[in-house]
């Protein structure tokens, strides 16, 4: 077999598939190999050049193939799909990664580390979590209102409406029975919750880069170690735009004969750091609406509420915010705060 220069791998949770090709551009691989043949083959062949698809498992196998002495490249399956020649299937996806991982300006992703990866899965659970209590909350509000009585809006008043349904003489016993069940459930949801805010404390405030990023306003601890964990190397992009436009905060641009015409942002990115940030931002927004001079009045947030409505200032807010993060964490600086709009008046009345 001709000297391999870089293989495709098409992986699943137990078959393997494998796309080689040598200096020539010439297939020599085409194999598909059980988990343990696809270990034993790579720990038998000289250090090449390994594209996979960023998907579940994939960085695992990125650091398990990189410990045997091969690079492993990482690729987003949307940046793949357009060399897949032929309909789907495994040989077909494994020829498509070869091919991609060769093109001069394919984007590649940052293998993780195990510790990234424990720390993702604190906040995927803390996710999980959320959308079971929203889920059980919703519940409770519907089963409440098939009996007449109606539930105030907000989380935190759920657990003061379930003491109120345990005292509702007007109930059957099996509901109030069953209420109580959910406001045992209920309980323990926001006692696991608290538990892993806790947890997402404790890393937040052992990480220096994500302490500085909390400095930025809008941004605490919850999106700051977002940004740690889910954003790639910082380094990689090249401005703060490319960063902002990798979050998905940034129009789509629909130009075409010399006419420039953006859409709404492209959501690309990962959607639970993206929704944090204009979160944080319309946080921000709604303070400076209501204390006009606050410190966060800035000459620029003024303007921007001015022109633009609600949403749209806070998507343009948090991609403002997305570009401060990049800078403090490619610079190592810590964020300063700019001059208010009544300290600008004060300095330019001197």
């Amino acid at each position: 077999m001709s000297q391999l220069i870089r293989i495709g791998m098409d992986t699943s949770k137990k078959v393997f598939q494998l796309h080689g090709v040598d200096a020539d551009e010439r297939v020599v691989l085409s194999r598909k190999l059980s988990r343990h043949q696809m270990i034993r083959f790579f720990a038998n062949l000289p250090p090449t050049v390994i594209g996979i698809e960023a998907c579940g498992a994939s960085h695992h196998w990125a650091r398990t193939l990189g410990a045997l002495g091969h690079e492993v490249r990482l690729m987003a399956p949307q940046l793949v799909k357009p060399y897949v020649r032929r309909s789907k299937n495994d040989a077909a996806d494994a020829e498509a990664l070869c091919e991609a991982m060769s093109r001069p300006t394919m984007r590649f992703v940052p293998v993780k580390t195990v510790g990234q990866q424990a720390a993702l899965m604190l906040v995927g659970m803390r996710e999980r979590l959320i959308g079971r209590r929203t889920q059980l909350a919703n519940s409770i509000r519907g089963y409440a209102a098939e009996f007449g009585v109606t539930a105030p809006v907000g989380l935190s008043r759920v657990a003061p409406f379930l003491q109120q349904i345990a005292s509702e003489e007007t109930l059957p016993p099996l509901a109030r029975d069953l209420f109580a069940q959910m406001a045992e459930e209920y309980e323990g949801l926001m006692e696991q919750i608290r538990d892993l805010d806790k947890n997402l404390a404790t890393w937040h405030r052992s990480q220096e880069v994500s302490r500085r990023l909390s400095g930025i306003p809008g941004i605490g601890p919850l999106a700051a170690a977002l940004l740690l964990m889910k954003a790639p190397d910082p380094h990689l992009f090249r401005s703060g735009r490319d960063f902002a436009a990798w979050i998905g905060l940034t129009p789509r641009d629909h130009s075409s004969g010399g006419k420039v015409r953006h859409g709404g942002i492209t959501r690309a990115g990962d959607s639970r750091l993206r929704s944090t940030l204009v979160v944080g931002a319309t946080t921000v927004l709604r303070h400076v609406r209501q204390n006009g001079q606050s410190r966060l009045a800035t000459p620029w947030l003024l303007s921007l509420l001015s022109r633009k409505k609600p949403k749209p200032a806070a998507v343009a807010l948090a991609n403002r915010m997305a570009r401060i993060a990049w800078k403090l964490m490619t610079s190592g600086e810590t964020y300063r705060k700019p001059m208010d709009a009544v300290a600008l008046a004060a300095a330019a009345a001197c």
